[in-house]
């Protein structure tokens, strides 16, 4: 698993809570995660890069961004930064922008979710969004595969731990 991390003292050492994604341990492709540093040296997200495509490209990217992060701030129909991340992945370079977004309940086990779907420019790019009970904004943005309820039963808490310096 590679890990995207600055050199400096003020490395964060890993988030101080859960992220939600697919088990590494189920996943049957390559997988990557990467933190995102603030300059205190605080975890201001987490994102998981899933590839299905045998080192192509990424078929999704799922990103945990807890309440004041920045790269949540987003400016009108500016793309959130998992599909950023997703774009520089598959070295796309065209202009993506949002275009609407539609909210729509999803059950995931007992809970109910109230999903974002984001219409972007870019139609094989899929994108839906929601918020944890503990205030951190989950992102997943998928290329050219549709984001089906089937996904969110396959989401579940992976410790702070795993993703830890050691």
């Amino acid at each position: 698993m590679s890990f995207l991390r600055r050199r400096s003292a003020a490395t964060p050492a890993g988030p101080d809570f859960d992220v939600l994604a697919m088990d590494p341990g189920d996943w049957p492709g390559n997988l990557g995660a990467g933190l995102l540093p603030a300059p205190d040296g605080s975890c201001q997200g987490v994102f998981l890069r899933y590839d299905l495509f045998g080192g192509r490209g990424p078929a999704m990217i799922i990103g945990n961004l807890p309440e004041g992060s920045p790269a949540r701030e987003l400016l009108d129909g500016q793309i959130p930064f998992e599909v950023a991340q997703l774009l520089l992945a598959l070295e796309n370079e065209e202009p993506v922008e949002v275009t609407g977004a539609e909210d729509m309940p999803v059950m995931q086990g007992d809970n109910l979710l109230i999903v974002r779907r984001l219409k972007l420019s870019e139609s094989r790019i899929s994108c839906v969004q929601f918020d944890r009970s503990d205030n951190v904004l989950v992102t997943i943005a998928s290329w050219d595969r549709p984001i089906t309820d089937d996904l969110y039963a396959l989401l579940k808490p992976l410790p702070a731990e795993l993703f830890q310096q050691g």
